[in-house]
């Protein structure tokens, strides 16, 4: 009997001891969870009026003094009025949620993009515009704003910082137009760069997200948000278990700047870095690739004030360690603007310290921008009708200009100009100027000022015909006569 009630207690013991499924962490349900949350949580509708580019005026081009050029040129002034671009309507889906009960959302950047009517729809189908407060492209935030007849339910903010691997989450969103659409998973990843820029440090989940669960909110099992559900990786389209969120400790500074100033405000160091390979490391004597070493500096740039020079490596910034090179520009941009800051560098074999003070992203990127503009883009050549640029990284991300393509960028067109009756347009590229003694001579050209410096020539020589070799927006280049005043 004895035995028997021993064994007994160590079955007893043991069924107390062991942990059930529920104690492991796993929920029963999310019925009660997901009914608390829905209310916060939004669709977002865009509207977009877009230029319907196959139904512009078609461009052809004949030789210089040809009877069709006169014919097709007089045809299409007659029907100038009927022939203008058409536009249409593009609409997408997004979520959001609701982080303020006066009516503040929150949602990505790319979902709202360049719309020009952006509709809010709640869980008991309330439909209300809404405006644009502000938005942020480097972490793709956007904040918006409704104004409801009563308060909204608003959600909290959790610390993303807190969550580990393998924590259950909840995500809410609107995928494929399917609003108040729960999902379920774990936190799969912590911090992954998935190349959509250098700020990357995404949440990963395995959790369903889908095209329209963008700007979703993650939720932990408290019912807090910690993430903003932003991305997939999917060759299919679909959802395959793996969907990315940006993590709260990173959006909720870019979104409270947003919502009072409706514009960012980052740190700026003014350093161009690179990653500490292990042979960069035991060429520098460091013990492990820890850091980011610092390729180039800014001219007048905080960095450069500073002291720090090319080749150093950055260990520590406002005593934070530097693990890998990407750690850096996440823990600049997140340090307010103007602060005096110690930096730990590794300096020919030793240590050394240095403070610098911070200055503002946003104002150097201006300038910058500024300066580039100034510098590629000439004054307009008015009695043709159009503004020309230097091709920039930018203008071939902008006009999608593939990277082989050399020549001088129309920026802009004035209507009814010289330039416009021969059928010139926006992102067209001018290839070549062609020698108006030697026509089978065309002379390639990469900046403005060649265009400038050739009609100034023409003129010189009492020459009224300038003749480009252009490439249009059908990929397809032709000869484009311009008469000039002589």
């Amino acid at each position: 009997m004895k035995k028997i009630f021993f064994f007994l207690s160590i079955f007893i013991l043991f069924i107390l001891i062991t942990p059930s499924t529920n104690s492991r962490g796993i929920p029963e349900t999310f019925s009660e969870l997901a009914n608390e949350l829905l209310p916060g949580v939004v669709n977002i509708s865009t509207t977009q009026l877009i230029e319907d580019k196959y139904n512009t005026r078609p461009q052809f081009n004949f030789p210089p003094g040809s009877p069709f050029e006169d014919m097709f040129r007089d045809f299409f002034d007659m029907n100038r009025n009927n022939n203008t671009p058409r536009k249409r309507k593009a609409t997408s889906l997004g979520s959001g949620f609701v982080i303020d009960e006066t009516g503040y959302i929150v949602t990505n950047n790319h979902v709202i993009g360049d719309a020009d009517q952006i509709e809010v729809v709640f869980q008991d189908e309330t439909k209300l515009k809404a405006e644009l407060v502000g938005r942020d492209t480097k972490v793709d935030i956007a904040v918006l704003k409704v104004n409801p007849k009563k308060r909204l339910k608003a959600l909290k903010w959790g610390d993303s910082s807190k969550s580990k691997v393998g924590d259950w989450i909840l995500a809410i969103g609107n995928p494929f137009g399917l609003g108040g659409t729960v999902t379920a998973g774990i936190i799969s990843a912590k911090s992954r760069d998935i190349r959509m820029g250098q700020y990357d440090s995404f949440i990963q989940t395995d959790a369903s997200i889908n095209k329209g669960n963008s700007g979703g909110p993650m939720f932990n099992m408290d019912g807090d948000v910690i993430g903003i559900n932003s991305a997939i990786f999917s060759p299919s389209g679909g959802s395959v278990g793996i969907g990315f969120a940006i993590p709260s400790a990173m959006a909720m500074d870019v979104i409270d700047q947003l919502k009072n100033f409706g514009k960012t405000s980052r740190g700026w160091l003014g350093v161009r870095i690179q990653l500490v390979t292990e042979e960069i490391a035991e060429a520098y004597g460091l013990d492990n690739t820890r850091g980011a070493l610092v390729a180039s500096v800014e001219n007048n740039s905080p960095s450069f004030k500073a002291g720090i020079k090319p080749g150093d490596i950055i260990l520590k910034f406002d005593e934070k360690d530097i693990k890998k090179d990407r750690d850096l520009p996440r823990i600049v941009v997140a340090t307010k603007v103007g602060k005096n800051v110690q930096l730990e560098i590794w300096r020919a074999n030793r240590i050394i310290n240095l403070k610098v003070k911070l200055g503002e992203l946003e104002s150097f990127e201006k300038k910058k921008k500024a300066e580039i503009e100034k510098k590629n883009i000439l004054n307009q050549i008015e009695n043709l009708g159009i503004q020309l640029a230097k091709i920039t990284p930018d203008l071939r991300t902008r006009f999608n200009i593939s990277k082989d393509v050399k020549g001088v960028l129309i920026l802009n067109v004035e209507r009814n100009s010289i330039a416009d009756d021969k059928g010139l347009k926006s992102g067209d590229i001018i290839l070549a100027i062609v020698d108006n003694d030697a026509l089978q001579i065309h002379k390639k050209i990469s900046s403005p000022i060649e265009v400038i410096n050739k009609i100034k020539q023409l003129k010189k020589d009492k020459k009224k015909i300038l003749l480009l070799y252009v490439k249009g927006l059908n990929n397809t280049p032709g000869y484009v006569p311009l008469k000039i005043d002589g």
